[in-house]
């Protein structure tokens, strides 16, 4: 599972990744919420840890922003607030889960992995990913345009899926490179363009009009013929 720590108090983020790592999760922290907003729009996070007081833009309005973009991360909001009305306020803009500092390490541990088990559920339920002519199945790894069809292997479905999920969002080939082949991988950026690659030609085999857009030194994005 990866976490992204959104976290202005530098030692209690620092710490959360120390709980996180040992409990075998991978975590990503950032300092503010300018910052925050920007690395939850990747979309690569299973679960966002979000501070509500932060400097540059507040946790809720961090929220907003994420909910607006369609960026539907599970979200617990760690605030020291522990008023009724900042709860329901949290809620209201779409987190999922409140909890309160102090708090207890094995609550916030449960309470995520709550969250990556309801997150991981409702991608089950939601068995195609679809966007203009082009289809993905998640059960059966198939990319499909009308009558035509194909097979992915499992690198390729997890660029396209990740894609699909971010449709007309640019996807770095870090944030390919880390989602998909993970921090402790030899793989380099070259691996992302063969995928890439690989997924062009597919797209032409199945006569789909979507196309895999490249911006030069940035990343990648779906987009319309």
């Amino acid at each position: 599972m990866k976490i992204l720590i959104v976290e202005d108090e530098k030692r209690l983020a620092d710490a959360l990744v120390q709980i996180f790592t040992k409990n075998k999760m991978t975590a990503d922290t950032s300092y503010n919420g300018i910052d925050g907003l920007d690395n939850a729009l990747s979309g690569i996070y299973d679960v966002i840890v979000l501070d509500i007081m932060l400097p540059g833009m507040n946790g809720i309005d961090v929220l907003r922003n994420l909910r607006k973009d369609g960026i539907k991360t599970p979200v617990i909001l760690l605030t020291a607030k522990d008023e009724i009305s900042d709860k329901v306020r949290g809620l209201d803009s779409g987190a999922d889960d409140y909890l309160t500092k102090p708090f207890a390490t094995e609550e916030l541990l449960a309470r995520v992995r709550a969250l990556g088990r309801r997150s991981a559920t409702e991608l089950v339920c939601d068995d195609t990913l679809s966007y203009s002519d082009l289809s993905l199945e998640l059960s059966t790894y198939t990319l499909s345009c009308k009558s035509n069809s194909v097979k992915l292997g499992l690198k390729e479905f997890s660029i396209m899926e990740m894609l699909l999920r971010n449709r007309e969002r640019v996807l770095t080939k870090e944030n390919l490179l880390v989602k998909i082949w993970g921090y402790d991988s030899d793989a380099e950026y070259n691996n992302v363009e063969v995928y890439i690659s690989f997924l062009r030609k597919k797209l032409g085999y199945i006569k789909s009009n979507v196309s895999i857009k490249t911006l030069r030194g940035v990343g990648y994005s779906l987009e319309t013929k």
